[in-house]
Order: C-alpha cells, then structure tokens, then sequence
C-alpha cells in the first residue's frame, strides 16, 4: 500500500531523499499551498512534513482522518497541536539534535563579534568612518565563560570556548562536580556563574521556572562589563533589565539572536550600539538544514515500515486493553514524579519506582514513562513526555528501575518513588482510591493523606506545641487560606512533617518568614 507524504514548507532537497527514493512512498512537494488549499488537500496524506511556517492546527488535524505522522525538521513544535495530534493517534516527530553544531557555532560567533565589536566597526566603515580607538575590543584567552544551562548546544559552546583558551564556569540542575570534571570545566551554582563570567551565555529551555531567569537581581550579581549573550530562548533575560543594565554601564555589550517577541521591526534594545543582534539564525545553516530534513525524514520513513520511531514528541498509541488498565493511574505517576522533584530540589542520580498490590499484574513500563516525565519536566518543559522521558533521563545519568511485588501494605494499589543523589534518599507514594482519585498517602517515612493537586506547602519541623499556631498565623499574615492540613511525626517531641494544601502559591517572603521559626527545619512550596 503507498504511504502518501506531504511537504508543505520549504525543506533541504538532499533531505528528502530518503523519501523520495523509498518504495511504496509517494512524496508531494506543495508548499505553496494556503491554509484552506491544504485543509481540502490533507486528508489525502498518511504523513505531512514541516518547518515552522505551516501551522497544523487542531482543526487541520481533525480534519486529516487519514494522517499517522507529522514530522517537524527543527526542535521546536509550536506550530504543532500536540495535544490534538495524541488524541487523535497521530504520532509527532522531531529532529532534536540536528541544529546542535550551528547553534553552538552561531554562538561562538556572536561571542566573537561582541568581543571585538565586528558589526559595529563594519557599519561606521560603511559610513566611511576609519575610526580604529572607538573599537578596540577584548581577547577571550583567559576569560572567564559562564554557561547557564549544559545540555547538547550548551556542552559544544563549552568545547569550543575552551579552544579558545577560556575558563569555563557551568550551571545546569543535573550538572554535578564529576561530569565537570570529566568535561574539564568549573563547576558552579547559578550564582557561582552569575558571578564569575566575563561573558554569560545561556542555552536553557524557555520554561516558567526560566523566564526572566536573567533580571536585575541577576545582573546585579555580576561583574562590572559582563558582556550576555542569548541564541536560546527570547524571555530567558529580561529585556528591560538588559535594556537598563546597559544604560547603567553594568553590561559592557550584548549579543543576541533571539527576542521575546519575533519577528518585529524596531526593538529598544537595538538603538543601543553595544547591541549585536540577529534575527534568530542559530539554525540557518545548510548544513543543520539538511540534517534536520534527513533526520525528520528517516523517522517517517521507519513509521511508513512498521519500525519505532528515533525521535517522538508525544505519546505513541497503546494497545486499547492495555489503556484501559493503566490508564487511571497516569495522572498519580505523574503528580507523584513532580511532587518528590520539587520536594528534593537537587540533582538526582537514582530513581526506583515499585508497584505494589493490583499493579503487580498489569503492564507498568507507560506508568514509569509517566512518573519520569513528572520528575524530569521542572527542568526540561514541554520537551520531556512519556516516549522520551526515560531517554532523556539516561542522557542526564540518572539511573531508573522498575520493580513489582504483591504486597499489598494496606492498599490495593500503590506506586512508590524513591530518588536518591547527594542529599540522600527521599521517598513518596500514592495510591489510586475509588471515589477519590489520586492520593498521596507517604511522605518519607510519615503517613499522610491527600489529593496531590494544586497548592501545597510541606513543612519539616519539631513536634513543639503551638507549632501549628506560629505557622498558621504566619500564612494569614500573608493573607493565605489553609484548604486542608497533614500532620505526622516520628515520635513525640521528635521529627514531624505538615502538608497543607492552600488557595495560592505561597511567596518566598511567606516561606522565608515560616522557616525563620525556631521549630521550622525546611518549608517547600509545591504546586501541582
């Protein structure tokens, strides 16, 4: 049977080849087709390739009863509606790793511009202006360079900077001293680096927890003439922040590939001449261009022969009597995976995930996928799911296991995780009651009982009387309504938790308040 294959935007023709040269495929090449041209057209295709022009929406897909695959030749999906493409089966490929060397090569490029003002001395020649003093610039040799996060691109820039004779300080949340020392690089905390850098590049996902991760108190951290770079996400820096530092004397330059909003035709940032900006072309290379189209095309062409794909972004269809059983307990992995991330707050090395009870008899390797994804998708967004999160967690060296028993414990089911890494071991688990849902029934050692959702605050504290008190009229000093409250402890007068659930998120100063108590051991905001 012919496997039917849209390319609705413009892709590397080298490619496409193993495509074109399959048999059994047919490929149609239309990119100039508009959005309703392609909505008449799609349910034609078993597959559509694209870049980031074509938006397939969920309508589109919804419409496409035939479609099975979407590949995107590039990282990012936004102009994909996963949602919609894995509530209808279809499957979604990427090509994460084929922009690695551009990107990690248009940032050291940038680098280089800012260092020796390149742009800026081309355009005042442009306006016949020999002017050699204005100019003069730095060397990198023996410059400190701070990255901020140290996935693929992040490492690479890390090689190449050390080429060129730099000292290298990193900070990512799964980057440990040993891999630091394997990589011959310095390792730090994000303050470490903030503080260190001559030059700070940042190569992290664009995630609630990173958006303006580079505001003033940031840049207030840092030396005198620190000079940032941005080929990542817009938003990881605070443009406005940026905007001042500069005007301040604080930044000595910066250079930039991406922005907040895209595209545009006038930025403040850009009226300022120690600015070196791009329009978002970490990617633009021929190279990285025809490596994402042939990645993104070997993917369709292993789905088109019954083969797993390399590279999925969402979760690939299970057997219905498979989901039928497991499918209850999806939302309980995932929740408790998120609650003992926020809980430990620190690289994780280890994670063993045990099955107890009725679980023991189904297929739980989806729920370890899910209960991964939990606990890896503070740090990686949207592009950690349930196909790659175990992957992914192998690539950042944490060990995962699955196990099984019968034992009941007092449950008819229960899922148990216990991560484990430099501060020790910690450890939570949740049961699946009917009428209730989701439970978090242990914490640790300590017995508790409640809905893993929304707001919560887990304090570590000494069983005292009028500790309850003290911490309760320190929330609603902050105008905080407690929902529901957890209370355990290890013995009288020893080591106690509290769990509470409230209506909104609890801010530092309410939690630096609370842990200022004599009692007070630890205070965890977790929202679910």
């Amino acid at each position: 049977m012919t496997f039917h294959v849209l390319i609705s935007d413009p892709l590397s023709e080298e490619g496409l080849k193993p495509l074109q040269e399959a048999e059994n495929i047919e490929v149609v090449i239309n990119p100039g087709w508009n959005e309703q041209e392609l909505s008449d057209q799609i349910d034609s295709f078993d597959a559509i390739l694209v870049r980031s022009q074509t938006q397939v929406t969920r309508a589109l897909i919804e419409k496409a009863s035939n479609l099975k695959i979407i590949g995107r030749a590039g990282v990012g999906v936004d102009n994909i509606d996963l949602e919609a493409a894995t509530e209808n089966g279809v499957i979604v490929v990427n090509a994460p790793n084929g922009n690695t060397n551009s990107a990690a090569e248009h940032t050291m490029a940038m680098i280089m511009a800012l260092s020796r003002n390149i742009p800026q001395a081309y355009h005042a020649l442009k306006q016949k202006q020999w002017d050699r003093k204005r100019f003069v610039g730095v060397e990198l040799k023996q410059k400190t360079l701070g990255i901020v996060g140290l996935g693929r691109i992040g490492a690479e820039v890390a090689a190449r900077a050390k080429g060129q004779r730099m000292n290298v300080i990193a900070y990512d949340p799964f980057f440990t001293e040993e891999k630091a020392e394997q990589m011959g690089v310095q390792y730090g905390t994000l303050e470490d680096v903030l503080r260190a850098g001559d030059f700070i590049t940042v190569h992290t996902p664009l995630l609630k927890e990173t958006k303006h991760l580079i505001n003033k108190d940031a840049f207030d951290l840092m030396k005198d003439g620190v000079q940032i770079v941005n080929c990542a996400r817009g938003g990881i820096i605070d443009e406005d922040a940026l905007y001042d530092a500069i005007q301040s004397g604080k930044v000595a330059g910066a250079a930039l590939d991406v922005f907040e909003q895209e595209p545009f035709t006038e930025h403040k940032l850009l009226t300022l001449p120690e600015v070196v900006a791009t329009p978002h072309l970490g990617a633009s290379t021929v190279e990285a261009q025809e490596v994402v189209a042939i990645d993104v095309s070997h993917d369709v062409l292993r789905f088109s022969q019954g083969e797993a794909v390399r590279n999925p972004v969402n979760m690939p269809s299970v057997p219905s009597e498979i989901m039928y059983k497991i499918e209850p307990y999806f939302h309980l992995a995932e929740k408790l995976g998120t609650f003992i991330t926020d809980l430990t707050k620190e690289v994780v090395s280890e994670v063993k995930i045990t099955y107890a009870g009725d679980l023991a008899d189904i297929e739980i390797a989806p729920l370890t996928r899910n209960a991964v994804k939990g606990l890896l998708k503070r740090y990686l967004g949207s592009r950690i799911n349930d196909v790659n999160a175990l992957f992914l967690a192998d690539r950042k060296g944490i060990e995962v296991s699955e196990s099984k028993t019968s034992s009941k414990k007092g449950f008819t089911n229960l899922i148990t995780i216990e991560v484990s890494g430099k501060f020790g071991t910690r450890k939570v688990a949740g049961t699946l009651l009917n009428g209730l849902g989701p439970r978090l029934v242990r914490v640790d050692e300590y017995r508790v009982d409640i809905t893993p959702e929304g707001h919560m605050v887990v304090i570590q504290h000494r069983d005292q009387p009028g500790v309850i008190g003290r911490m309760g009229s320190t929330i609603a000093k902050h105008d905080i309504n407690i929902a529901t409250m957890q209370v355990d402890r290890s013995d009288i007068g020893g080591d106690a938790i509290m769990i509470l659930t409230i209506d909104r998120h609890l801010a530092d100063e309410a939690l630096n308040e609370i842990e200022s108590l004599d009692e007070i051991k630890s205070v965890t905001a977790i929202d679910l």
